[in-house]
């Protein structure tokens, strides 16, 4: 009987191994997620990342740190959450600082969880693009009304020092610059009557030294 008890207890300790052995080979299976990247249009910063091509039904976890320092901090608004992408606006504000951020997956089924992937090194200020302005056109007596505002995430991030180029190309190619405020309106009183315009706007900050493209061109006739 004290055999058959030994047996029993080889056997039960064999089994738990065996369990815990497949437990770690299952965490080591989940793969970290992909392409971890922030990307940045008016100081709004996203960190976008790839599912890994082996699961699915998965939570994702990001920490962020600033450069230099070494503790990792956890994004309480980006813990366990399915979609693939992470609103880092808030925690990203200071433009001055350059970030890391790292993403790594769960699994709340089997408990197990994969490695970390990080992002590039990112700066809200060098590395976020500037969006062209909208742009508004029209024909008076008074002559050609141009107006141009600036996106509404830029101006609630800037807040102000928000200029715009305006850039207006006469029939013959020729091209004037006009510099104007964001928001405030243009009028050209020496243009031609039946005559055909294109305007392009440019978003400037100087304070950041960053610039939009150019918008897409908006032509008009004059009456």
């Amino acid at each position: 009987m004290e055999r058959i008890g030994n047996l029993n207890r080889l056997l039960l300790g064999a089994l738990l191994l065996w369990r815990l052995t497949l437990r770690a080979t299952t965490q080591e299976m989940l793969a970290p997620p992909g392409q971890v990247r922030f990307e940045s249009t008016d100081f709004k910063n996203i960190l976008h990342w790839a599912a890994p091509t082996n699961s699915s039904h998965l939570q994702y976890h990001v920490q962020l740190k600033i450069y230099g320092e070494l503790d990792w901090l956890n994004v309480s608004h980006c813990q366990g959450i399915p979609r693939h992408h992470c609103d880092l606006s808030g925690a990203t504000s200071d433009v001055r600082e350059w970030y890391y951020a790292r993403v790594r997956v769960s699994c709340a089924a089997s408990g197990s969880k994969s490695a970390w992937a990080m992002s590039r090194r990112f700066s809200p200020r060098w590395n976020t693009k500037i969006s062209p302005p909208s742009v508004r056109l029209n024909s008076t007596k008074q002559g050609l009304v141009v107006q141009v505002k600036a996106s509404r995430v830029l101006m609630r991030k800037v807040h102000s020092g928000v200029d715009n180029n305006i850039y207006v190309v006469h029939p013959g190619g020729q091209e004037e610059v006009y510099e104007v405020a964001s928001g405030s309106k243009l009028t050209l009183t020496e243009v031609k009557p039946r005559t055909h315009y294109c305007v392009q706007a440019q978003t400037v900050v100087p304070r950041h030294m960053k610039s939009s493209d150019r918008s897409a061109a908006k032509c008009i006739t004059t009456d």
